[in-house]
Formats: structure tokens, sequence, C-alpha cells
């Protein structure tokens, strides 16, 4: 008798592949080759000259990153949670920018150091500073940026750390966030590993087949992550440039003032754009109009949080700290953008 219990097994759809950056891509240049033959070269052309531009960074980031998987280092951000909080926040907030964290992927540590006790202040400066700059992200954004606005974007991780690590501590004198954990831990929410925090970092990764192992793994996935994501990234500014009319955008987060800059912000907030994706579709914005203290909101805004992370956080820990972590991610990214305009 044929076994039902486990039920029938459908075959994966054909269809997903159509999804991927690549097909994506290809399907946004074919559309174009299509409707308006005259200027595929120019788009194509853009494009690629584009990702050739930033290609150098790219390899770069690439073998800096894997190092930094290979080695283990990611675990030295464990030390900045020692000593007197005041301390811890300060370390946490400059630590932030070293760790190759993710939105997504910074969540199973700040649930790894919760339970351990760590204080909350030390624990939100680390959570907000580390998804929006590391080494291979500060490439990036100087690639397709400009060294100042990479510097300025490292300076608003710090600066948002202490901000929020700060606000922190403050409302806990007051007796707020006294127990922020809820019962049931999440675990991470876009396919990132989970962190160990127990390790310590063996720099010379080569003595260890493991380890070169690693770094070879994430030399490769990196790499073609990084390729496909930024192809896709120029391919849409190359877009923008050519059809989208300057006064939209500058009409919308164009200008002087607070408005596009907390638009920006807001819109920036749940939008699923890592930090390397991010650089080249603001190269375009800001072409096309957008300002620069706004391109800085949507930055910021964009790597503290998107809609998968805050689904894993709302998981994680209790309301009033899920409220507290989006409203000093948006007004951290708003007075980000601010201080920026005006530089």
């Amino acid at each position: 008798m044929t076994d039902l219990t486990q039920g029938p097994v459908w075959p994966r759809p054909q269809w997903k592949w159509l999804a991927t950056p690549w097909a994506v891509s290809a399907g946004l240049l074919l559309a174009v080759a299509m409707l308006d033959v005259a200027q595929f070269g120019s788009v194509f052309e853009f494009a690629l000259n584009a990702l050739l531009h930033t290609l150098r960074y790219v390899v770069f980031a690439v073998l800096l990153l894997a190092y930094l998987k290979a080695t283990g280092a990611e675990t030295m951000v464990a030390r900045a949670f020692e000593g007197r909080e005041v301390r811890m926040i300060f370390l946490a907030a400059m630590f932030g920018g070293l760790a190759p964290f993710c939105s997504c992927e910074v969540i199973p540590f700040i649930a790894g150091l919760l339970a351990l006790g760590a204080p909350l202040s030390a624990v939100m400066a680390f959570w907000l500073s580390s998804p929006l700059i590391d080494p291979p992200t500060l490439l990036i954004t100087a690639a397709a940026l400009g060294w100042p606005f990479a510097v300025g974007k490292a300076l608003a991780a710090v600066g948002l750390g202490l901000f929020g690590g700060f606000a922190i501590k403050m409302a806990r004198n007051w007796g707020v966030f006294a127990s922020p954990l809820k019962q049931k831990q999440a675990t991470g929410c876009c396919g990132c590993g989970t962190p160990k925090m127990d390790a310590k970092p063996v720099w010379k990764f080569w003595t260890e087949q493991e380890r070169v192992q690693t770094f070879r793994k994430e030399a490769v996935s990196n790499g073609i992550f990084l390729l496909k994501w930024l192809a896709l990234a120029y391919v849409l500014e190359a877009l923008l440039v050519h059809y989208v009319k300057a006064e939209t955008i500058a009409t919308l987060v164009g200008g002087e003032g607070i408005l596009p800059i907390a638009t920006a912000a807001l819109v920036g907030m749940p939008a699923y754009l890592n930090s390397y994706v991010a650089p080249p579709l603001l190269a375009g914005l800001m072409t096309q109009g957008m300002s620069a203290g706004s391109a800085m909101a949507f930055m910021v805004a964009g790597a503290v949080s998107s809609i998968p992370a805050m689904a894993a956080v709302w998981s994680l820990v209790k309301p009033q700290v899920f409220a507290a972590y989006l409203g000093l991610g948006v007004s951290g990214a708003i007075l980000a953008g601010l201080l920026f305009q005006l530089v």
C-alpha cells in the first residue's frame, strides 16, 4: 500500500528564476530594446560603465568580507559589552562600524546579548550602528557617491548608535525597558547566519582547512551577491536618469527643509535595500534632483531596518522596545539628513 502520510511532493515552480536580479536586469534591458531601441545603447553603456567603475571596490570588499568571516573577527564586538555602561555604549557604537551585519543578521546577535544580560542601552547602540556601515559598505558607498558621503554615513552610524544608546540609558533611569525580551526569542529573517560570540578570531586563517573553505565560500557567495544586485541597481539607475523627470524627484525629496528629508526617511525605513544596492540608486536619484540630506536620511533609515527585520524584531522584544527601535531609527535618520544637508 502506498504511504500517503507525508503528503504529495509538489515540483518546484519553474518560473521562480524570473524573480532573480539577473532576470530582472535582463528583462528591463530587453524592455528598453523593444520599446525604445534608440535609447538602449545609452542605457546599457551607462549601467555597464558604472558597474565596471565599481568593480575594483567590489573585489576588495569581497576579499575583506571573506577574511572577516574566515577569521571570526565579528566576535570581537562581544568585548564592547564588558565594563561600565557609558563605556559600553561608546564601544558598541564604534564597534558597530566594523561588524559586517545587515539589519537582519544583527538580530540573533542582539538576542544573545540581551539573553546574557547586556544592558539594553549598549545593545541598542550596536543595534542601530552595525547595519549602517562596515568596511565593504564604506568602499561601495564611496565608489557610487564619493568619499564625503561615505565618511558622512560612517559618522552618522556612530552618532546614531550614541544617540540611541544614551536615549535608552536615560529611559532606563526612569524605570522603562526593565525587561526588554519576550519569552520566545527570534532567529534571523533574511537567510543570514547567526554569528557566534564565544569564539576568538584566528587572524592566520589559512592554517586551518575549515577556515580556508569558509574564506572561499564567502568570497564566491558574496561576489555573486554583490555583482547581481549591483548590476540590477545600475540598470535601475540608468533607467532613472534616462526616463524619470528631474522635476518629479525634486518635488518629492529635493530642496531644503525638513519635509523632504523626513519623507525620505519614512520611505527608506520599510524598504528592503541593503547597503550595497542603495548607493547606486541614490546616485541616480541625486542626479535627478534628490537633495544630499534626503539621500543620507533614506540610506540611514533603510539600513537600520526593513519589513523583514521589523517582523523579526517584533517577535524578539516587547512592544515598547520595538517602538523605541523604530522611533530612534527614523528620528536619527532625519537628524543625520539635516546635519549632512547643513554641512
